[in-house]
């Protein structure tokens, strides 16, 4: 199997190392097996694929979009490095609103695969920083939505101080407005 799967402490959210064949020439690896990925018990059908650039100290998020367009993600740097949250919202769930982070970066080459239900955001902590994403659901403007980065119930610590947020992440309303 090209494919580490390590389970993170929130249910469905897995980190993956794919296995990198590195020599002089460069490297290869596999990015994505649907029976591998299956047989880990992710059984995620991507209908759409992402790619964004950020210079340092860009900060994405924390988005997510609402039933029934709710989207899983498998998320990946190849180039720079992210920190990369992942925030628990399926209500009931009995690690809601808990938060998860992980270094991603064109380096370490981890993925992380977040189910349907998680709110996700990342910082870019390098310029020229390259994240790709594949989505289980198509983009739906009318079903977005999202959680304040900086939400204090949350209190993500984020590493860098000073951060580039777009108006519209700057907007978004705080957790409670998702209820509990």
């Amino acid at each position: 199997m090209p494919f580490n799967f390590i389970p993170l402490r929130l249910e469905g959210l897995v980190l993956i190392q794919p296995k990198v064949l590195q020599d002089k020439r460069g490297f290869f690896m596999e990015t994505y097996r649907k029976s591998d990925f299956e047989k880990a018990g992710i059984k995620a059908f991507f209908l759409q694929d992402n790619h964004s650039r950020s210079c340092r100290g860009t900060l994405r998020g924390l988005h997510f979009q609402s039933e029934p367009h709710a989207q899983g993600k498998l998320v990946r740097v190849i180039s720079g490095s992210v920190w990369d949250v992942a925030v628990d919202i399926r209500k009931g769930s009995t690690t809601f609103l808990k938060w998860e982070a992980v270094e991603l970066s064109g380096e370490n080459r981890r993925m992380l695969y977040l189910p349907a239900g998680f709110a996700h955001g990342f910082l870019a902590l390098e310029d020229g920083t390259e994240f790709l994403y594949k989505c289980t659901a198509e983009y739906h403007r009318e079903s977005e939505r999202g959680i304040r980065w900086n939400d204090p119930t949350l209190a993500i610590p984020w590493p860098l101080k000073e951060v580039l947020v777009s108006r519209k992440d700057q907007e978004l309303p705080f957790v409670e407005s998702i209820g509990s």
